[in-house]
């Protein structure tokens, strides 16, 4: 199963031999935070922690067998395990077999084959907890759900979606966000898309958005003059490039899809925000398909162009892009 089915609801009965696997330690930390409450109690003294790189299973056999004077029961955890399964695969597979009846063996690793008998013995007689990166809807959800159940605030999903672009997937870096955002709107109980650009994105990401709404909009003096101020407060271009491409890339792909439906549901698809879709479904009627067929071109030509391959300086090929994506011509 995956964490997030775990944290919503951890089984009664945990099995003597636990995989925790995949690259998120904040999944992993707060799996073994329910395994310790529910298995000692957060007893510190029924607990042991090895490290995977030193650790001998003879240690950890051991470990597993000694009755505690504090509880009847143990957790044993070896971290960053990968070596220590592939040295010791062998004997693991036998405590997995015959386990010790009132431990529990917690083997933290950053893959786990399904090709391997040792996989095969944890889905029948353990327990495989997969803390891998949640992606797409499912992070957004996520993070939805988790906003609530952590924070008791509502974040709606335009939100979420762009704190995603901001931050990226790794969760406890976008957890430490929704603290922020979570304190941030206080008593209104409700983290908005907006939120996430002031406080999150800062006035470079507001003024990225502002910039991208008035090339689609065709206020080409705005975008310009936000340009410039980007630009000299020292934003790299190649990283405006990228806020350009995060906008104007759903609007190329909206065009491509239109091909086989409406507009509208062209737009929904891309992954444009509720609150762009009547503005985007003006500015592609008013480009036409021919030149809303150029746009990932312009892109693409203008990325080329930064890294080398145009003479022009960096800000001239950013104007020109931002005067193409609106439709005027050159």
């Amino acid at each position: 199963m995956h964490a997030v089915e775990f944290l919503r609801a951890a089984p009664d009965a945990i099995p003597p031999v636990v995989v925790l696997w995949g690259g998120q330690r904040h999944f992993k930390h707060a799996v073994l935070g329910i395994l310790r409450k529910q298995i000692i109690d957060d007893d510190d003294n029924s607990l042991t922690l090895f490290n995977g790189a030193d650790a001998q299973l003879s240690t950890v056999s051991d470990e597993l067998h000694t009755v505690s004077m504090w509880g009847d029961r143990r957790l044993v955890v070896v971290d960053d395990a990968d070596a220590f399964v592939t040295t010791y695969r062998a004997g693991i597979e036998k405590l997995v077999e015959k386990p010790a009846k009132k431990s529990v063996l917690v083997l933290d690793v950053g893959a786990f084959l399904k090709t391997t008998r040792l996989y095969k013995q944890i889905q029948a007689k353990g327990l495989e907890i997969e803390c891998a990166e949640l992606k797409g809807t499912q992070l957004v959800k996520w993070l939805q759900e988790s906003t609530k159940e952590t924070y008791g605030q509502s974040l709606t999903r335009d939100a979420a979606a762009l704190l995603v672009e901001l931050v990226g997937a790794e969760m406890g870096m976008l957890d430490t966000e929704l603290a922020k955002l979570a304190s941030y709107v206080g008593s209104k109980g409700k983290i908005e898309i907006g939120d996430v650009k002031s406080l999150v994105g800062g006035w470079r990401t507001e003024t990225t958005w502002a910039m991208n709404d008035a090339a689609r909009d065709e206020d080409l003096n705005f975008a310009l003059n936000a340009l410039d101020q980007l630009l000299t407060a020292g934003e790299p271009a190649i990283k405006l490039l990228g806020g350009i491409g995060y906008t104007f890339r759903k609007f190329s792909l909206a065009a491509e899809l239109s091909r086989s439906g409406s507009l509208d549901a062209a737009l929904r698809q891309a992954g444009v925000f509720p609150a762009g879709m009547a503005p985007g479904e003006t500015y592609l009627r008013r480009m036409g398909r021919a030149r809303a067929e150029l746009i990932l071109k312009h892109l693409v030509d203008t990325d080329a162009g930064i890294k080398g391959a145009n003479r022009l300086s960096e800000r001239m090929q950013l104007e020109q892009l931002l005067i193409s994506l609106s439709g005027k011509r050159l």
